[in-house]
């Protein structure tokens, strides 16, 4: 047994893991959040890893000394490792992009796809390295390509673990790259003992050791450096991660601002001034005798501080991250101290959603302190399921108050779609739905027609009989924003809005979102966002149904149909992995939140599924008598599964509060039966003598492909516009696709053993 080689390839697979998530984590903060990135980044590394894997797979088959091309490419994956690191926060100031300027979905791809070029290209074709190397101590060559390919997704399943539980919480980046690489330099030194003595191997080997105990020095120079130029401008004061996300606080002069992810979330001691005093204060004028409120998310750093001047009882303040409240304490202001230290502000560190669902707590007021975002997790909190769950929190007379982005100019046609598919939810849930028009529009929704009566006037008494102090709220100011006639406007600009509904399940204002910042941001891209506006299910299906028909008859006179079917099998299995596993982690959003510590336990199960199911057919491929009819059989179950699939997400709802079981048993099936595929497929192909590399290779490749195009077009196109269940369907349809090149060969192939 090849002890190095297995464990040279389950550290290749912990490697790439941590590369990618360190990756994604590091260019997320210059890109904002914005979650449509995520995809296009993972869809850039699934590509150049289906190059890497394709192009040297070829190369290797040739290379007189295999072992050397594969210490090379764990050496290059080794070393450029940290360099990708320090450019995804250095590449605004090598490329001159001002701090804070916002990139379009153009720039996000090409820049993303050169810095992570070299590392994830070398993991690629370190798989095809790995099943030459691996084959060479075994008989048979089939077998090898299914047991790397299980090896890797162990290592990553270990990897994702460490990471998440060890690493990331005490670790800054770096620190975690130069860990990785000096594994992979001594895992490269064992590989190569046996060309070297016994004394060399000892020299280099305490040599990495000592180097080893120096090198968290160079990761903190490093760390620091970049942070310098990554912020441009601005001192550093506090840099830390958490298993929810990231927190950078920088000084300007007197201003601090806590930035969350990249986004700016808190500025003082100085915050704006007009959105604080009118957000935390016209909700519960609005109200005639608020006493119990609820803040959730953004609420520290001014509204807070504007809410306790009313004659409150109780503010609870639910803020998911507790490294916020940390960083807040940490780094004190005037306001934030006076918020933070009156007694009746209780800090809830928890998803404002799960909160929601768990407390028996009733309020006047119920605030939404975050603006509406691009991306799945702040959806959940301006969807029509959120809005039913506040109403039954909420006293009889209570206000749920949030606000959208607006303009008292000119209102285009995306931004009064975003506008109302969320008001549409709210009409669907309250008796009366008050909108106060601005440069942001201030939303106020109740089961009490008295937010409907309430005047100028009234406001300006309320406030005089509070003696509540402000800078901007006089009278004249407040008559001004209280006019009857911007209703009117707003109204007659909203005139031809979208009947669609923003929900948990089909999360239009996610799309809306994301084409107000394309328009932006990538122009040149508008069009073809307005052109998806209008894709659903029946044109889709379509779509796929013609790329089956049109394949099959460029190889309908070919013998090598049944190959082409296979590897088009396994392309639309990736497509079917990815994506199963992105509409799972969503669903585990709807329900439990934004809790990162249980998405990667359940990543980890849904690998863990892809091994097992690896394992499964691996030891069963030299028994299997008909392997292509065994094949299709596996085929019909994932369909199946993206059915049934369907159907369990339309009723979650219904099954209560404690699905953690029922969550980890889909992750887990959706892995096992995309992880059955690979070895087979394997096997197939490899019967008509095709070499070890060209063979892991070309499936390697339609696998990252169809992964690739998953990322690319599910969490920016098909979630948002077409929902789960339909999404669900999607993935049924591409796999019935299959059999239009499966159908010929099983009615008339011989079996191939």
């Amino acid at each position: 047994m090849p002890y190095a080689i297995v464990f040279a390839i389950l550290i290749t697979g912990l490697s790439g893991i941590s590369a990618q998530v360190l990756i994604l984590r590091e260019l997320l903060i210059n890109f904002y959040g914005n979650e449509l990135t995520i995809g296009v980044i993972l869809a850039n590394w699934l590509m150049l890893e289906a190059i890497g894997t394709f192009l040297l797979g070829r190369i290797i088959d040739a290379a007189k000394n295999k072992l050397k091309v594969f210490i090379i490419l764990l050496l290059v994956f080794a070393l450029t490792l940290p360099v990708s690191i320090y450019l995804c926060r250095v590449f605004k100031s090598l490329l001159g992009i001002p701090f804070g300027e916002g990139l379009g979905l153009v720039t996000i791809c090409y820049i993303s796809f050169l810095i992570i070029l070299p590392t994830a290209f070398c993991h690629g074709a370190l798989f095809s390295s790995g099943a030459r190397l691996y084959s060479a101590s075994l008989k048979k060559t089939a077998p090898s390509i299914g047991r790397v390919y299980i090896l890797e997704t162990i290592g990553t399943v270990l990897g994702g673990i460490i990471l998440t539980y060890l690493f990331i919480p005490y670790l800054n980046s770096f620190r975690i790259a130069i860990i990785i690489s000096i594994s992979n330099f001594i895992i490269c030194l064992f590989l190569y003992r046996k060309e070297i003595s016994y004394l060399k191997f000892s020299v280099i080997l305490l040599i990495l050791v000592v180097t080893s105990c120096f090198s968290f020095k160079a990761a903190d120079k490093l760390h620091n450096l970049s942070l310098k130029e990554q912020w441009m401008g601005q001192e550093v004061i506090d840099y830390r991660n958490s298993v929810y996300g990231n927190i950078t606080v920088t000084r300007k002069g007197e201003q601090d601002t806590f930035f969350y992810n990249g986004v700016p979330a808190i500025t003082v001691p100085y915050p704006d001034i007009i959105f604080v005093q009118e957000f935390g204060n016209l909700p519960l004028l609005f109200h005639y005798a608020p006493k119990d409120v609820l803040v959730v998310s953004a609420g520290a750093g001014g509204i807070i501080n504007e809410i306790l001047k009313h004659r409150v009882k109780r503010v609870d303040y639910a803020e998911l991250d507790p490294i916020i409240i940390e960083a807040l304490k940490q780094h004190p202001s005037e306001i934030t101290d006076t918020e933070l230290s009156d007694k009746r502000v209780r800090i809830i560190n928890l998803d404002g959603r799960f909160f929601l669902k768990t407390t028996a707590n009733k309020y006047d007021l119920i605030l939404i302190g975050l603006p509406i975002h691009a991306d799945l997790t702040t959806n959940r909190l301006f969807s029509r399921e959120f809005f039913a769950l506040t109403k039954k929190r909420l006293n009889r007379d209570g206000i749920l108050a949030l606000w959208l982005p607006g303009s008292l100019t000119y209102i285009s046609e995306d931004l009064r779609d975003l506008n109302a598919c969320i008001l549409n939810g709210l009409r669907d849930t309250y008796g009366f739905v008050r909108v106060i028009p601005g440069d942001y529009n201030t939303i106020l929704a109740s089961d009490s027609e008295g937010i409907l009566g309430v005047s100028a006037g009234l406001v300006n008494k309320r406030i005089e009989t509070l003696n509540i102090k402000t800078d901007i709220l006089v009278p004249k100011y407040i008559d001004y924003r209280l006019d009857k006639s911007w209703v009117k406007w707003f109204n007659n600009a909203m005139l031809g809005h979208t009947t669609k509904v923003n929900s948990d399940t089909t999360p239009v204002a996610v799309f809306q979102m994301l084409m107000i910042w394309n328009k932006k941001f990538s122009p040149a891209l508008a069009g073809l966002f307005r052109f998806f506006k209008y894709l659903n299910l029946l044109y889709v299906g379509i779509g796929v149904f013609l790329a089956g028909i049109i394949i099959f008859f460029i190889f309908y006179r070919k013998t090598a149909l049944f190959k082409v079917g296979i590897a088009y099998s396994i392309a639309t299995t990736g497509f079917f992995a990815m994506f199963a596993n992105l509409i799972l982690i969503f669903s585990f959003q709807i329900f439990y939140g934004y809790l990162y510590h249980k998405i990667g336990i359940l990543i980890s199960i849904f690998m863990a599924g892809i091994a097992s199911g690896g394992i499964f057919t691996t030891n069963r491929v030299e028994k299997i008598r008909d392997g292509f009819r065994f094949f299709a059989v596996i085929e019909a179950g994932i369909v199946l599964f993206a059915f049934a699939l369907a159907w369990i997400l339309g009723r979650l709802s219904s099954y209560g509060q404690h699905l953690d079981l029922l969550f980890a048993a889909l992750f887990f099936i959706s892995g096992f039966l995309a992880g059955m595929e690979f070895p087979l497929a394997a096997k197939l192909c490899l019967s008509e003598n095709e070499t070890i590399g060209k063979t892991a290779g070309v499936l390697y490749l339609a696998d990252l492909l169809g992964g690739w195009l998953a990322g690319m077009t599910a969490g920016i196109i098909l979630l948002p516009l077409l929902g789960l269940r339909d999404s669900c369907i999607v993935i049924a349809l591409f796999k019935i696709s299959d059999f239009l090149l499966l159908g010929r060969p099983l009615l008339g192939t011989p079996k191939i053993t």
